[in-house]
């Protein structure tokens, strides 16, 4: 996918406003929602957690509501569209949570309420189907959370019914129990209950609530050992979810506390896991990060009221803005959560995906670019007339370039592929910035709408 980084000179950042939405370097592409589904009656929220897939050059979307899961197409956005539907056990109101991950082509699937089911659908007959292969409360009825280590063919089980406890995949359609932590474990006891859990080479990063990070080691299930803990930290909150960087000793950890920021972790030693940074939106005393996801050298966060936030990692101890978009329309409130609920960052496209508990499926695409890469050269250009009433003309060697028209507060009044010329009918007068856009240069002029 073709990046570029936008930038304008007296305010430093361009803030899109589109169908009410703040933004900045994430574009909406697709949003899908049905007024028909009820949402839950705890949390006012219809839909639940994002996955993503791709397999023979198409992309989907999955993603979790009260009444079931939706996969779509969204290989190309505009079209994008549900091509399955995965009937649940537990459908209506009672549903809250759905949690999915991918293995070998299989997709599955939990919910944590209810009589509910551990659920596998094969992937691979996509667009056509995506049958369901296994179906059974017989290891568990319900999971708040599961992590697939691909490298190793285990799934690892966060809440619910077993609390804690790792399955083989090694026949993805039959998963069969290795070790129930708080049954198996000895020392299982000090972690107590874990959230959310990431895993790597066998090296599983625990969420655990109030009581901080925990890292076990499972590489023997049958000897499982403790390798470090950080119990003690900066804006210590409920530790919800984390992730782990790609290349870098670098783990995220976001703390489901109204007010408190993602913590950035050194994990370089696991004996003395330090606290680098803090990010947080900063826009309401009662923000608040829910899922998060590195990928590359960014971290994207589903940041509840506040939407989609993305964080360039060039510097991986201080992570920098690099991009937001607002999917809520929510009002902040203490002890409440809505809006934004997870992010999918992986499509060999370069799109994203995203769930809003109210505002339902979203596809983004980026202008995100990383600090290293963004020094494109500038020039300036003329256009005529200028200043004109009703529009501009553009030199032919930049007819067809993406261009932004943007006012002086900041904000992108207009957008598109620009022709010949560019119409100002419908903009107030006054003076605007246009920018067109290449893949190597930025041309700048000022233009004068009279």
């Amino acid at each position: 996918m073709k990046k570029f980084f936008l930038s304008v000179v007296f305010l430093g950042a361009i803030l899109l406003q589109a169908n009410g939405q703040t933004s900045m370097n994430l574009d909406s592409l697709f949003n899908w929602q049905d007024p028909n589904l009820v949402p839950s009656s705890a949390h006012f929220n219809t839909y639940n957690e994002i996955w993503g897939y791709a397999k023979d050059g198409n992309e989907y979307a999955i993603i979790g509501t009260t009444a079931g899961t939706h996969i779509f197409d969204v290989t190309v956005p505009s079209a994008s569209s549900e091509v399955v539907f995965l009937d649940a056990a537990l459908t209506g109101p009672d549903v809250v949570h759905r949690d999915y991950h991918d293995y070998d082509d299989y997709l599955y699937m939990v919910c944590d309420e209810g009589a509910s089911t551990l659920q596998i659908a094969d992937l691979r007959f996509l667009p056509d189907s995506a049958p369901i292969v296994y179906d059974s409360d017989a290891l568990f009825p319900r999971s708040h959370n599961i992590f697939i280590d691909t490298a190793s063919a285990r799934m690892y089980v966060c809440g619910g019914t077993v609390q804690f406890a790792v399955y083989s995949l090694a026949d993805p359609t039959n998963p069969t129990l290795l070790v129930n932590c708080p049954v198996d474990v000895p020392f299982w006891s000090s972690i107590g209950y874990v959230h959310d859990v990431y895993v790597r080479g066998d090296t599983a990063y625990l969420n655990a609530e109030w009581r901080g990070v925990f890292v076990v080691d499972f590489s023997d299930v049958n000897d499982i050992t403790m390798l470090g803990s950080l119990d003690t930290y900066p804006q210590q909150g409920y530790n919800h979810s984390g992730w782990l960087m790609d290349d870098k000793p670098f783990y995220a950890f976001a703390d489901e506390t109204h007010g408190m920021d993602v913590k950035i972790v050194d994990v370089t030693d696991l004996t003395d896991m330090e606290v680098t940074d803090t990010i947080g939106s900063n826009l309401n005393t009662f923000s608040i990060p829910h899922n998060l996801i590195y990928h590359d050298d960014y971290l994207y966060i589903s940041h509840y009221f506040d939407g989609l936030y993305v964080y360039d990692c060039t510097d991986p101890a201080h992570p920098q803005l690099a991009g937001y978009y607002d999917t809520s329309t929510e009002t902040h409130m203490d002890n409440v959560y809505r809006g934004c609920w997870g992010v999918y960052p992986f499509l060999p496209s370069g799109n994203i995906l995203a769930s809003d508990m109210q505002t339902g499926l979203w596809v983004f695409g980026s202008t995100l670019l990383s600090t290293e890469e963004t020094t494109q050269e500038t020039k300036q250009f003329d256009v005529y007339p200028n200043p004109t009433s009703n529009a501009v003309f553009i030199p032919r060697e930049l007819q067809g370039s993406v261009f932004e028209l943007v006012n002086m507060m900041g904000e992108v009044v207009l957008r598109g592929t620009s022709g010949a010329n560019i119409s100002l009918t419908g903009l107030s007068t006054g003076v605007y910035s246009l920018r067109v856009l290449t893949d190597k240069t930025q041309y700048h002029s000022t233009v004068v709408k009279r």
